[in-house]
């Protein structure tokens, strides 16, 4: 029996299982989600906290990510100013006489950019500001609070680097492959390629490619 052909606007994609594409169900202008990327569970924007519209930060997510239950991307609204005498945000509660300081006395540090083809494992926390490149995994758990180079492993709390998951030769050849930017169509063709554990091969393949 043929499956159907992959529809990224479909929300459950998985029939009889709670896994969801994220990009359909953002309701958030501020959360911007590539084709094909999920999230283990429903409701991925709850999943999203802290993010208040006057910090104005952006969660930017690529295609083809694999985001598992217990995922958290904390934005910048969690900082709090820690160069007073008290970082108790009077501003944020009712009845206090203290107004919104300026986002330029603000702990912002700017949009939070996931790449293409990551992988984030079971309750790990993304902190603000964070960039995790192309093809990057995340071990559950983690807890990420600065920039993943492409192609790379890190796990821990603070998350630190495990391994290259390939040799330098090789990630540049992926990072220039660019297949998650590929037609449907062709991503069915290189299936076979991306699926290979014979690197050599992957090697070549996407060498020819490119």
């Amino acid at each position: 029996m043929t499956k159907p052909y992959p529809d990224p606007t479909a929300p459950h994609p998985v029939s009889g299982f709670p896994v969801t594409y994220i990009k359909p169900t953002i309701t958030r202008p501020n959360i911007i989600v590539g084709d094909f990327t999920y999230y283990s569970g429903e409701d991925f924007e709850s999943r999203v906290t802290h993010h208040y519209e006057f910090y104005g930060d952006k969660l930017i997510i690529g295609k083809f990510c694999q985001i598992a239950a217990g995922v958290e991307f904390v934005m910048n609204g969690a900082n709090h100013k820690m160069n007073c005498a008290s970082t108790f945000p009077f501003y944020i509660f009712e009845g206090w006489r203290q107004n919104v300081p300026p986002l330029s006395e603000m702990r912002c540090k700017g949009d939070t950019v996931i790449g293409n083809d990551v992988w984030i494992g079971q309750n790990a926390v993304i902190l603000p500001g964070v960039h995790i490149g192309d093809g990057a995994i995340i071990g559950l758990n983690s807890v990420v609070g600065s920039d993943v180079e492409p192609y790379s492993i890190v796990a821990g709390n603070p998350a630190k680097l495990v391994r290259k998951r390939f040799d330098d030769e090789l990630i540049e050849l992926l990072l220039a492959f660019k297949w998650w930017d590929r037609s449907i169509d062709e991503i069915q063709e290189l299936i076979p390629l991306l699926s290979d554990g014979d690197l050599e091969r992957v090697r070549w393949g996407v060498g020819e490619n490119c």
